[in-house]
């Protein structure tokens, strides 16, 4: 292998750890703070991507303008989930919550399909793909492998934006809330905390992960309904694998799937001369083998029982 085939692993990795790494952070933050499995990030996260597209390629906006007018329609969308469908659900097990995500994965889903759906009346015109942030054939050349500029973007903006939430996370009043909230919902009661802005606010941003990683993922490929189903698949992966008792082991978790599959592609397809789909089973054999060692996670520890 060269140095540049490695180099250009190594970036392809990084760029598919960053859009899983944004969908695990999402689904791990709703699980800790509503003690939900939200499997409908993914379908929230498409939704607002589409948002994006509209604004870009109907509307002729800069891209930029596109991108945070989808944020703000991705942080009304998690407020609206909350409001309407979560917290009326409060009591439920989280079996009920989890079947309760899949009626929000229907609705919107029903939204978004442009033959029957509202959106083919709402964007009559909305592109079935929308440019890329910067053009694919954009590169720079970092130690004789040719990358792309959209691929180092990025990797950057999650970089600083995943810096930024763990910071926020353990330095501020509002971090030190959704700790608090994580741990026990009860106890953060008596202590005086919102647990009820707590969780609103976790279903806002959670759906603002999901649209960014919507945004980065139409960028390469065609956009649809089911645009984000590989990646919430590979979201919970890290969720497991990483440990859903953390915040940072999913996300961790998230970049060693992307080189798994990435390094796996390579070698089942170059090498072996099969299936790159066949790279999906090393992940499956490196999350077996991890759970049998570490049951909560690479990074999770066991719930402790207060008496």
């Amino acid at each position: 292998m060269s140095l540049s085939t490695i180099i250009t692993l190594l970036f392809s990795s990084l760029r598919l750890g960053s859009i899983v790494a944004l969908a695990a952070l999402g689904i791990v933050l709703i699980f800790r703070t509503s003690k939900a499995t939200n499997f409908a990030q993914g379908t929230i996260g498409t939704m607002n991507a589409y948002v994006a597209a509209y604004f870009t390629m109907v509307k002729g906006y800069h891209w930029l303008v596109a991108v945070s007018l989808a944020l703000v329609a991705a942080f009304i969308t998690g407020i609206v989930i909350d409001k309407l469908f979560i917290r009326p659900a409060k009591k439920a097990n989280i079996v009920g919550k989890q079947i309760l995500t899949f009626g929000i994965i229907m609705i919107l889903t029903g939204i978004m399909n442009f033959d029957k759906g509202i959106f083919k009346d709402l964007f009559p015109s909305v592109p079935i793909r929308p440019e890329p942030l910067f053009p694919i054939s954009l590169r720079v050349n970092i130690l004789g492998a040719g990358i792309e500029v959209n691929t180092i973007f990025i990797f950057t903006v999650t970089l600083v934006l995943l810096a930024f939430v763990f910071w926020f996370i353990q330095k501020t009043k509002w971090g030190l809330a959704t700790r608090v909230t994580a741990s026990s919902e009860e106890t953060a009661m008596l202590m005086g905390v919102p647990t009820k802005t707590v969780t609103m606010f976790s279903w806002a941003f959670a759906a603002m992960l999901g649209a960014l990683a919507g945004i980065f993922l139409s960028s390469r490929v065609a956009m649809d309904p089911l645009l984000l189903v590989s990646v919430q698949v590979g979201a919970f992966f890290a969720g497991v694998f990483g440990g859903f008792t953390t915040f940072h082991g999913p996300v961790i978790a998230a970049y060693l799937i992307g080189f798994v599959i990435n390094i796996s592609s390579y070698f089942t397809s170059s090498v072996l001369r099969k299936d790159a789909l066949y790279a999906e089973v090393a992940v499956y054999l490196l999350i077996l083998v991890i759970l049998y060692f570490k049951p909560y996670g690479l990074f999770g520890k066991k719930p402790t029982r207060k008496v």
